[in-house]
């Protein structure tokens, strides 16, 4: 018996499905908080020391939190080649501004400290500050655009063509998904630096986070009205062969009104993730008001994974819809790796994804604990 027929064509598919959501939370979750603590390092930090101690709080663990974005961009490259296709040559220049700001944030940690200068430190502050704020922000309005549909096409040999624009993406819809996103970072930045610092700066983050996690459930929500009254969904309108070859040729498919909110109505339980992620920013803000640090951080992602949840209940099976024509979107089914690589993929994750996990586990084990001014001055260990 050959291994990778142990486990039907479908049901790798779906198991994928999975794996690239739980990467995408793994990297808004375990990266998210430092991306939210460089967007807050302005307004949080009222001078150099207070500045330094913010930095320090995700010094130790940064570098390490985006090993998520390098599982998830190896994810999507290997089980699904048409999905990275389509996704990062439609959104090249997105693409481009998010590595910019990626670049620009290590490179403002490294070089801040170089020079005692307030000037000198101040331009560095700001530019961690756009170094996460763009890649925060930029996401979002993918996922924006995501759910409204993609201008893409396909000929019949599978050749991409993208017939959008960079600015195109900047519609009303896929800002309110942006703006999403940089408030749900911002609560989990907050929540992170509650537990990491502590006098006046915990204090500070204790006001901004509690505010960020209401105003996340309220554009949630808003979004979701919006996504139901406004948004066209994409149903698939042939027959479903969810064992047959990735060509999205196969099948055919339509625009329809509210189609994002029939996965909802034919299987209830998946309310369970819109459910998720109002209730766990709504309790992270009570948590982070309450000086219940941890419980906070935990609720906060929570919150952020059933927003993330939500999406995927929401399109599945569609992965990418095609605004130009729908018979062109990307589902589950039509553009995945051959039934042997999702296989061998699969085995590898079960191998390597535990070592990750302990490993990390291991680092914030011994890298636990507050950071405070005096072992800034002392020089006591800290980096930045």
């Amino acid at each position: 018996m050959i291994l990778h027929t142990l486990l039907n064509y479908d049901t790798l598919r779906v198991i994928w499905w999975v794996l690239l959501g739980v990467l995408l939370i793994g990297f808004a979750v375990m990266d998210g908080f430092d991306l939210g603590t460089g967007m807050l390092l302005p307004f949080l930090g009222k001078n150099d020391l207070e500045r330094r101690v913010i930095i320090n709080a995700v010094g130790p663990t940064w570098e390490g939190n985006q090993v998520w974005l390098v599982l998830g961009g190896g994810a999507i490259f290997a089980a699904w080649p048409q999905l990275y296709a389509v996704s990062f040559s439609g959104f090249y220049l997105a693409m481009f501004v998010i590595l910019i700001g990626l670049i620009l944030r290590p490179v403002a940690f490294k070089y801040r400290s170089k020079n005692e200068s307030p000037a000198w430190r101040s331009r560095w502050d700001w530019a961690l500050f756009a170094g996460s704020f763009i890649p925060a922000l930029i996401c979002g309005v993918a996922m924006g655009n995501v759910l409204q549909g993609v201008p893409f096409r396909l000929t019949p040999e599978l050749y991409i063509h993208y017939d959008g624009s960079f600015f195109g993406l900047l519609n009303p819809f896929a800002i309110l998904a942006g703006l999403i996103s940089v408030s749900m970072l911002l609560m989990h930045g907050a929540a992170w630096l509650c537990i990491k610092t502590e006098g006046a700066i915990a204090a500070r983050a204790r006001t901004v986070g509690s505010i960020s996690a209401v105003v996340t459930a309220v554009l949630f929500v808003l979004a979701g009205i919006v996504l139901w009254k406004f948004v066209d969904g994409y149903s698939i309108t042939s027959a479903l062969n969810t064992t047959g070859p990735s060509n999205p040729l196969f099948k055919t498919a339509a625009h329809a009104p509210g189609a994002w909110m029939q996965n909802y109505q034919q299987h209830p339980w998946t309310m369970a993730a819109p459910i998720l992620g109002v209730l766990g920013c709504l309790i992270a803000a009570v948590l982070i008001r309450a000086r219940k640090d941890g419980l906070a951080m935990i609720t906060s992602g929570l919150g952020i994974a059933g927003i993330i949840l939500t999406v995927g209940a929401s399109m599945f099976p569609m992965i990418l819809p095609s605004s130009v024509d729908p018979r062109f979107s990307l589902t589950v089914w039509d553009s995945s790796s051959s039934h042997m690589t999702l296989f061998i993929m699969l085995v590898c994750t079960l191998i390597f994804m535990p070592l990750i996990l302990a490993y990390t586990s291991w680092v914030y084990s011994v890298l636990w604990g507050k950071v405070n001014a005096k072992d800034i001055n002392d020089g006591n260990g800290h980096a930045y």
